[in-house]
């Protein structure tokens, strides 16, 4: 099974977990770490919409408390429940918050990024692609 194939089944796996009453729109995320496991999370909206937590944002949060420091690849499929696709037929990205969020977590700006739909069709993406600009602070 290819890297592709076990992170859509994780991000999949953690869509079906979303809570998402208000925007209706379930999106999970599954990381493969620098230690080679797979850290999923998916969006978990709450009555102060829009705060609350993305996909990515929780799988980051597993990733770290899983030990791991660095993303390898990443998956992430979002839709609305009814499968609706995202207008204009494109995959939905991260957003922006998310993509500073995984750009400080990529193993490099060639980190690999896909973004996906339920079905399985996707766009690949670098992370360099992604956020081109990033902020960075000097350490």
């Amino acid at each position: 099974m290819s890297d592709f194939d076990r992170l859509f089944a994780a991000a999949a796996a953690a869509r079906a977990k979303a809570h998402a009453p208000y925007s209706k729109y379930h999106v999970g995320a599954a990381l493969l770490a620098d230690d080679g496991n797979i850290y999923a999370g998916c969006n978990i909206e709450n009555a102060a919409y829009p705060e609350g937590w993305c996909a990515e944002t929780t799988a980051i949060g597993h990733l770290v408390m899983g030990g791991a420091r660095k993303i390898v690849k990443a998956v992430v499929i979002a839709a609305r429940i009814d499968h609706e696709r995202v207008p204009g037929g494109r995959f939905c990205t991260p957003c922006g918050g998310c993509r500073q969020r995984l750009s400080e977590f990529a193993a490099s700006p060639s980190t690999e990024i896909w973004a996906a739909d339920p079905d399985g069709a996707s766009q690949h993406f670098t992370m360099a692609e992604l956020l081109p600009a990033g902020f960075v602070l000097e350490t």
